[in-house]
């Protein structure tokens, strides 16, 4: 844990969180200078080695920072316990807008930071990212009931239908910016109710 940075008010954290997510998403590991993410935190370059020894270091906190405020959202979101798969989907959409509305950049780092390919963190990021790799999207649906659905349906594609299509949207959405939470919660309603017609009985 790193005890100098989690000394800091929240606010200023945020700061050099986001600032270390907004420039690792536009560049590459080796282009991403720590110059400028202390300029995008509004703190000296010193001053953000002295909470981060070296940009590895900062890059792989900001990998596992990303999956625990991922985690904690979706767990504070209520999802995991949702029975109803289209709710459990609306409030991991609802997770996910709050967590973009504080951390805009926090997603396109993630699959950015999927990808690297760079020496000096490669190795590093597939640690972290393993576990998720070996995740298959049927085990984490809810327990549903065939006789809520239509007849034959195979609920398994059902849900990876749906999970993939609420990935898209959102990074749809990501990649246009200035976020409209109102109109991305409004726009996903929709799109679920249009499920309901065509899975539910």
């Amino acid at each position: 844990m790193n005890e100098k940075f989690y000394a800091l008010p929240q606010e200023k954290q945020d700061r050099i969180i986001n600032a270390g997510f907004r420039v690792f998403s536009r560049n590459s590991y080796k282009k991403s200078p720590m110059l400028e993410i202390a300029n995008e935190a509004d703190i000296s370059k010193s001053l953000l080695f002295f909470y981060f020894k070296n940009k590895k270091e900062l890059y792989l906190f900001l990998m596992k920072k990303a999956e625990e405020l991922t985690t904690q959202y979706l767990i504070d979101s209520g999802c995991y316990k949702e029975t109803d798969i289209f709710e459990r989907m609306y409030k991991g959409l609802l997770a996910k807008v709050e967590m973009m509305k504080k951390y805009p950049d926090m997603s396109t780092f993630a699959v950015k930071a999927y990808f690297e390919d760079d020496e000096e963190v490669r190795e590093e990021i597939q640690k972290i990212i393993h576990p998720y790799t070996q995740l298959e999207t049927s085990k984490s649906v809810p327990n549903l009931n065939p006789d809520d659905f239509k007849e034959g349906l195979d609920l398994g594609l059902m849900y990876q239908d749906m999970f993939l299509a609420s990935e898209g949207y959102v990074y749809r959405m990501q990649q246009q910016g200035n976020i409209d939470a109102d109109k991305m919660l409004l726009d996903y309603r929709k799109i679920i109710d249009f499920w309901k017609t065509l899975y539910k009985r």
